[in-house]
């Protein structure tokens, strides 16, 4: 009898261990399978069932939750949803999240590690942190007069602290308000279904996921590459170059739409933006030098994040001399995004140095305590600083003499570049307006900003587009923005 039992006793202690083994298999081991499973709604259900976090502009959040008392019980909600939705991104209950609402998922969710001071205790109980807060780099000024400065016109703006590489403002419209994606609804499909389907593709952040031939303001690194290869050795010598200039091993002929620019000096060139200086200035310094710069001033760069990743700008480096000559005045297939031009106008602004562009300047608690923080950090030395020291010179002319009038600020020194993108085919589309500048406020020590604008359906007769007709009057919004906000904030 007492065998009987002990042997009972063992199958007992045995089916004991292959419950608590199987448990910890389905809880534990298995436990990401269960998690991600569609079929499996109480992930979601408890995702939802606590406020997000809030992301952070200036001094207060531009998003919320509401508590809608539902099965997903808290939604998302924005505060000036167009104005920032191409920093915000959208979080939606049916598709997903966007920007940075996907890159910092984990601290607006709860569930970043630094968030749970016990991470294996709630594993265990299942419980979740409050969401975390994202603290932006966004000036609201900046930003308010990109989107207002845009209007109704498709276009973007981009603009950086060079001394940092600080987003100030990243603006990409039409836009949309990521409120209408919020929730389980019919309503939430249909405008999810309407905002795809527009013509103007409100949900596409030009900013940074749109290319474009950036014309005449490319001009900048062909500058920059004749002055550090040695072509180049006086901005105010003649140039040898023809009027009109016959690209290598073609029978096309360039021309330009300004006077004197045969033989033109670098300074003249730059200043009313002759594409034949630039055009024979691009062949003369060659490909290998020409890819080198644009490397360096971060094309082809596929790895750039600011959480979110930012489309590459192209600069083939397999080129014949006359595509050369066509790309070295920013056409052909030379494509950029207004980020990446933003960061080349920062470049000639804080020295010929560019640094890393960043949208996040700290992540915290619900109660405040840091996270993390963003370092500044230097991503290439695109140019000698001798170099940026001349081209924020030629930069100036532009704006005090020439093409970017438009641009000059009271109080302020600025340095810009006019662009006219042509494209379509046969050159047959609206030509793209392009202005690319920095500013320094008279008494301060260096630039407090650097921006870039694209207009892509510009309002004027085609013939009378122009990067300082149609951008430059946004530029100069934006750059006085900051330029305030700075002397406000005593920088």
């Amino acid at each position: 009898m007492t065998r009987c039992i002990r042997r009972a006793a063992a199958l007992c202690a045995l089916l004991l261990v292959a419950l608590l083994v199987n448990a910890a298999r389905v809880q534990v081991i298995q436990a990401s399978t269960y998690d991600d499973n569609p079929a499996n709604r109480r992930s979601p259900m408890a995702r939802y069932s606590h406020p997000r976090g809030a992301i952070v502009v200036g001094d207060g959040p531009v998003t919320g939750s509401v508590d809608t008392g539902e099965r997903f019980r808290f939604e998302r909600t924005y505060t000036d949803g167009p104005l920032y939705a191409p920093v915000t991104g959208y979080s939606s209950q049916v598709y997903g999240t966007s920007l940075l609402e996907h890159s910092e998922d984990d601290i607006l969710s709860g569930t970043h590690p630094m968030l749970m001071p016990l991470p294996l205790w709630n594993d265990v109980t299942r419980e979740h942190s409050s969401g975390g807060r994202v603290v932006t780099t966004i000036d609201p000024a900046a930003q308010r007069a990109a989107y207002e400065g845009l209007g109704a016109r498709r276009g973007a703006v981009a603009a950086v602290e060079p001394s940092t590489g600080r987003i100030l403002a990243l603006v990409s419209t039409p836009s949309y308000d990521p409120a209408v994606l919020s929730g389980t609804g019919a309503s939430v499909a249909a405008a999810w279904n309407r905002l795809n389907g527009a013509v103007g593709k409100p949900m596409l952040n030009r900013a940074i996921r749109q290319t474009y031939p950036p014309g005449s303001t490319f001009k900048v690194l062909t500058a920059a590459a004749a002055l550090d290869s040695g072509v180049v050795k006086d901005l105010d010598a003649k140039t040898r170059s023809p009027d009109p200039y016959r690209l290598p091993g073609t029978r096309t002929r360039m021309t330009n739409e300004v006077e004197g620019c045969e033989d033109a000096s670098l300074r003249y060139a730059f200043t009313w933006s002759c594409n034949t200086v630039f055009a024979k200035l691009g062949v003369d310094v060659g490909m290998r030098d020409m890819a080198r710069t644009a490397a360096a001033f971060g094309f082809n760069d596929r790895r750039l994040r600011v959480p979110f990743p930012v489309v590459p700008s192209n600069f083939d480096s397999g080129l014949d001399r006359a595509q050369l000559a066509l790309s070295s005045i920013g056409q052909f297939n030379t494509r950029a995004t207004p980020l990446q031009m933003a960061m080349v106008s920062a470049a000639v602004a804080g020295g010929g140095t560019v640094r890393a562009p960043y949208l996040v300047e700290r992540t915290t608690t619900a109660n405040g305590a840091t996270v993390r923080s963003t370092t500044p950090r230097t991503l290439h030395r695109a140019m000698r600083p001798s170099t940026a020291v001349r081209l924020r010179r030629m930069m100036r002319d532009v704006v005090e003499k020439g093409t970017g009038e438009n641009a000059a600020i009271r109080g302020a020194t600025v340095g810009g570049k006019t662009g006219t993108a042509q494209h379509g085919l046969g050159n047959s589309g609206i030509p793209y307006a392009w202005f690319i500048s920095w500013a320094r406020a008279d008494d301060a020590m260096e630039p407090a900003v650097a921006v870039a604008v694209v207009v892509e359906d510009a309002d004027d007769d085609r013939g009378e587009i122009s990067g300082g007709g149609d951008a430059a009057p946004v530029a100069r919004a934006v750059m006085e923005a900051v330029l305030n906000s700075a002397s406000g904030n005593g920088r």
